[in-house]
């Protein structure tokens, strides 16, 4: 038997809101016999809130589906500033004290991934003690990312995170990343491309398989959007399109989510009739709201970070439901518009894209079917667990 750790600071179960990429994998992994631990915090990053009941430990153990889970107790925080990297130093120099007086079997790897760094510096020191494979996994592209979005290249964080970024590029066996062209990134930094592997994130196809429940109205054209209320996110355009279209009676606007941009975009909407917001909801919940939609939306900004691609849970979410998406964003390479999976835009037009989910909401039934064929059939090839993991399972 196999025994792997995966250290990964905002690793999700199915009973909270978001990504589960870890979850699904050890969960598939243990199926084929490997034993697997997944060290992580339960302070959701994004509803900004403790998701587990410590009392007066540091840390919790529990088994879950087959994965032996270790939370980490780490500091609250909300956005982006000083305490939240306060919680990413609290979770790596735990990680680091607490793993290794618990008396765990010796892993064969260590997977450290990011988003931030010092998670993986934490997986990094423990597979030198235990003297174990280190598989660095790459899911933002730190410093990068941040400098893309605004912060300086010479602030002192961004320097710090520089120097750990190529420290651990280097002592890693392995690099693993989700975007299919982080490599371009990485070999700029004297890495060679044989040692960089892409495994993108995907889906189970089990939530579309179970009983489902009613959640959006059923004399309407339902247009949904899953996920995090963030800057990257795109969704004042969204809220834009739906003033536009306010006098349209059929077409509903549906958010599900939380995020640092929900107020703000609550507040601009306020006024709209055919908007509703919902609080996030465990990713098993999301799949009753995906399964009552007609058009599901993934916005983007026009950012540099998505020059080395993208790899969004919610998009294989999407195509797993056999629903059409409706995708605004600048970005190449985009999967729905080479497979022919619904409506992409490539410019913030409000208009233009007010017009084209008017026209999409008229078309026949089997028009919008085959769309929704079209995503499943692609996500089915390429990006189910299932197949990502056996992907995995020869990194291992």
């Amino acid at each position: 038997m196999k025994y792997i750790w995966i250290i990964n600071h905002h690793a999700l179960t199915p009973d909270m809101s978001g990504g589960t990429r870890h979850y699904d994998f050890a969960k598939e992994l243990v199926s084929r016999g490997y034993k697997v631990t997944i060290i992580a915090s339960s302070f959701h990053y994004a509803k900004y809130k403790e998701m587990k009941n410590y009392d007066d430990t540091s840390y919790l153990q529990e088994s879950i589906d087959g994965i032996d889970f270790i939370w980490i107790k780490t500091p609250p925080y909300t956005g982006s500033g000083f305490a939240r990297v306060k919680n990413m130093l609290s979770f790596m120099f735990s990680v680091i004290k607490i793993i290794p007086k618990l008396n765990l079997q010796k892993p064969d790897t260590i997977i450290g991934s990011s988003v931030h760094l010092f998670a993986v510096y934490g997986a990094y020191i423990l597979s030198k003690r235990y003297k174990s494979k280190f598989i660095m996994e790459v899911r933002d592209l730190w410093p990068q990312t941040l400098i893309d979005m605004g912060i300086s290249k010479w602030h002192p964080f961004i320097l710090v995170l520089g120097i750990l970024e190529k420290f651990l590029y280097k002592k890693s066996d392995i690099i693993l990343t989700n975007l299919p062209k982080a490599h371009l990134y990485i070999e700029k930094l004297g890495i060679k491309k044989e040692k960089i592997t892409w495994i993108s994130n995907g889906t189970t196809l089990a939530n579309t398989k179970r009983e489902y429940k009613q959640k959006l109205p059923k004399d309407k054209f339902n247009i949904l959007y899953t996920g995090t209320h963030g800057f990257a996110n795109n969704l004042d355009v969204l809220i834009d399109v739906a003033d536009f279209l306010k006098s349209e009676n059929k077409i509903h606007f549906t958010l599900v989510g939380d995020g640092t941009l929900k107020q703000e975009l609550m507040n601009k909407s306020k006024s709209l009739p055919n908007v509703t917001f919902i609080d996030s909801v465990p990713k098993d919940e999301v799949f009753d709201y995906l399964r009552d939609a007609d058009l599901l939306y993934v916005g983007l900004k026009n950012l540099p970070l998505y020059r080395y691609g993208m790899s969004m849970n919610k998009v294989f979410d999407y195509m797993s439901v056999k629903k059409p998406i409706l995708f605004v964003s600048s970005i190449e390479d985009n999967i729905i518009q080479s497979i022919n999976g619904g409506i992409v835009i490539k410019e913030d037009n409000i208009q233009k894209i007010a017009q084209s989910i008017k026209q999409f909401s008229v078309l026949s039934k089997e028009d919008i079917v085959e769309y929704g064929e079209n995503n499943f059939n692609h996500l089915k090839q390429n990006y189910t667990i299932k197949i990502l993991t056996t992907k995995l399972e020869k990194l291992l």
